[in-house]
């Protein structure tokens, strides 16, 4: 029984790139987070990949691989109104059960459309109806199967614009050509430890039993992998968030102990906004650096848990004031929220001043809400944003809300 359809769309950022700019159409083009050799790509075009280009190539080298490669400075706010409308778009076919990132999303399957050529039907209306609401750039590889993650794997079987079913009957013969890095949660580290398990290929990884798949595994997640493949349905309790954090490569410019701080700072508000955002309070705060030629530095405060940005403000200020110093430049920083607790199980703060900062905090988050993630902000993160370190991007596990401020990630 088919009961799960997966949309991915394909090469997202620089598909809607190419939709908003005809110029870009059938031409190679790379997403960048800024105009400069010193970064990486967020994103590739198709056109690009052909080249090897890919999310994570540094633009300097991409530059190399793909003469003619066009750069685009990536717009955050662009990429989720455009979101926002591929939502509209396969809603008005079937209801979007889950949005699992900006570019990814999943329907389950109910009645007459579980039967395959009513799925197959149904995917055709979703495709059609994103070209003719959406555009015609804006392509997707639908995947339909018996469960959400064998969903998620056919969409990955035929890119771009493709349609794939798995169906029960023919499972799990019909994942044997995969090599196993080609399904979701196998990686590097995962494929070493299955070959020290003596499996090589996804056949041998479907005829092995579900004990042996926990012993490789090394717990039940080695179970629900057994049962995916055959075409099972898995429950996955919802997850806790244990930290949020960020971290960031310092520009040439800002690799001075007053550019370090100030990115910090940035990266420090970017970070309470997401807690906010997600109703947490977190007891944890670390701070870490990098510099030139390798030396480390790294510490953490804790104390009660609280969502007040001038509290933690001054927590990363105690942290930065007791730093090892080293004479080698600032090259790297990075911010951690942790000991996170959900915002209604924690004891009201017997601190004054944080109730006292309450209607601030909450004032910020409206403003920065309406106008744009960088509207409001504490003065020492002031450098930081001047020169676009560490900008607003799109998280892929989240999907920000728009401002009518919002500024390009």
């Amino acid at each position: 029984m088919l009961r799960s359809l997966f949309i991915d769309f394909n090469a997202f950022f620089a598909s809607v790139e190419q939709q908003e700019r005809p110029e870009l159409r059938d031409r190679p083009v790379a997403v960048v987070p800024m105009l400069t050799d010193h970064t990486s790509c967020i994103a590739a075009s198709y056109e690009a990949k052909r080249f090897g280009v890919k999310t994570g190539t540094l633009v300097g080298d991409a530059r190399r691989m793909c003469p003619g490669l066009h750069l685009v400075e990536s717009r955050t706010r662009t990429y989720v109104e455009y979101h926002h409308r591929l939502i509209e778009a396969v809603e008005s076919c079937i209801h979007v059960e889950h949005v699992l990132s900006i570019d990814e999303m999943v329907a389950e399957l109910t009645g007459p459309v579980r039967e395959r050529e009513n799925a197959i039907a149904l995917a055709g209306r979703i495709k059609e109806r994103i070209r003719r609401q959406v555009g015609g750039c804006l392509r997707c590889s639908i995947g339909i199967a018996p469960n959400p993650y064998l969903a998620k794997t056919a969409t990955d079987m035929q890119k771009p614009d493709g349609l794939v079913v798995l169906e029960k009957a023919e499972l799990p013969r019909r994942l044997f050509a995969l090599g196993l890095r080609e399904l979701v949660g196998i990686g590097p580290k995962m494929e070493k430890r299955l070959h020290e398990h003596g499996i090589y290929t996804v056949e041998q990884l479907c005829t092995v039993d579900r004990d042996r798949l926990r012993e490789a595994w090394g717990g039940i997640e080695g179970e629900r992998m057994h049962d995916q493949l055959r075409g099972e349905p898995v429950y996955r309790a919802p997850t806790r968030r244990a930290t949020i954090g960020h971290s960031h490569v310092l520009a040439p410019v800002l690799r001075t102990e007053k550019g370090a701080h100030s990115v910090l700072h940035r990266l420090l508000q970017k970070a309470v906004a997401r807690m906010r955002e997600l109703h947490y309070a977190a007891g944890g705060v670390a701070l870490s650096l990098k510099y030139v030629g390798g030396e480390r530095w790294s510490d953490e405060l804790h104390r009660e848990p609280t969502q007040d940005r001038i509290a933690l403000n001054a927590a990363v200020q105690t942290l930065w004031e007791r730093r090892e110093r080293f004479a080698a430049d600032p090259l790297a920083v990075g911010v951690t929220l942790s000991q996170l607790v959900g915002e209604g199980n924690r004891t009201p703060s017997l601190f004054r001043g944080e109730q006292k900062h309450a209607a601030l905090n909450d004032v910020i988050d409206q403003l920065n809400e309406k106008l744009g993630p960088q509207a409001a902000y504490f003065g020492s993160a002031h450098d930081a944003l001047k020169l676009k370190a560490a900008p607003s991007r799109i998280a892929f596990s989240r999907v920000p809300g728009l401002g009518p401020g919002e500024s390009a990630g």
